[in-house]
């Protein structure tokens, strides 16, 4: 686990560096989901060096592609991207786009960034699997504020009617979106109840703990399940921590001065 935790701030001082370079978006995002994916890459997927060819292997996917930062620094750190690749993300002439494009390395299996859709492709996925008598898992990483796509229900009706126990759903529960708070547009408690009137197995944790991770995607159900991973948008850095700005903001270069700071500190004093 401390391992892991090293990992999580080495993966926020590289993003801060990209989205600074790139003056590009979705820091928050980025910084809520970082975790859930380091846990799954580094701890619970098989993805390795000898299967990463494999189109039979476990498999993940960040439907909420815009995010794209967190999953390019993952990979990064686990060796399929390189210095090059990452240091030049979204710049002119660099092999990194903003949402996920799943060419630049055989560790990606969806392209995303337009909402709604991993679930669909992880429902295939899943009943492939199963067709084909493979014990693998499909790790899909949806945004709350995704869930107002209604192909996610479809998906998600397909999902239970077929007892596609081998999809485990992560939702990045960090309570913002573009323009609004989540709660206002689709409440978390109704939210909720959809996906039990569904007959999947729910369960609650903190999706920025490597401890409440390992709880959470421990002992699965055998029924076809739902982690919501509460986070907050933009952790590690206070003056971006729960603000909705920064789903959209970039870090001017005296903002990734201070905040680069902020995050050595943390390192240098073992706090997580």
């Amino acid at each position: 686990m401390e391992k892991l935790k090293e990992y999580s701030l080495t993966a926020r001082k590289q993003i801060l560096k990209m989205k600074c370079i790139s003056k590009s978006s979705h820091i928050g995002s980025a910084f809520s989901v970082i975790d859930i994916l380091i846990y799954l890459y580094f701890r619970k997927a098989n993805i390795s060096d000898e299967n990463i060819s494999d189109i039979y292997r476990d498999k993940i996917i960040l439907s909420k592609g815009h995010a794209s930062a967190a999953l390019y620094t993952t990979l990064w750190l686990k060796g399929f991207i390189t210095d090059e690749q990452i240091n030049n993300y979204y710049c002119d002439n660099g092999a990194l786009p903003g949402h996920v494009d799943k060419t630049v390395s055989k560790a990606l299996d969806l392209s995303s960034g337009s909402l709604g859709h991993g679930l669909s492709v992880a429902a295939g996925m899943g009943l492939s699997f199963k067709m084909n008598k493979l014990n693998h898992k499909i790790y899909i990483i949806l945004g709350d504020g995704e869930l107002n796509e209604g192909s996610i229900w479809e998906a998600a009706m397909f999902i239970s009617s077929k007892n596609l126990d081998n999809v485990v759903i992560i939702i990045d529960s960090n309570k913002l979106q573009g323009y609004d708070l989540t709660e206002n547009i689709l409440e978390y408690e109704k939210m909720k109840k959809m996906w039990l009137a569904l007959k999947f197995e729910v369960k609650e944790i903190n999706g920025n703990s490597f401890e409440d991770l390992e709880k959470g995607l421990s002992n699965l159900s055998g029924k076809p399940e739902v982690i919501i991973a509460n986070t907050i948008k933009g952790k590690g850095i206070k003056d971006i921590e729960n603000k909705l700005e920064w789903h959209y903001k970039s870090p001017n270069e005296n903002e990734y001065k201070i905040w680069l700071k902020e995050l050595e500190d943390k390192n240098e004093n073992n706090i997580y």
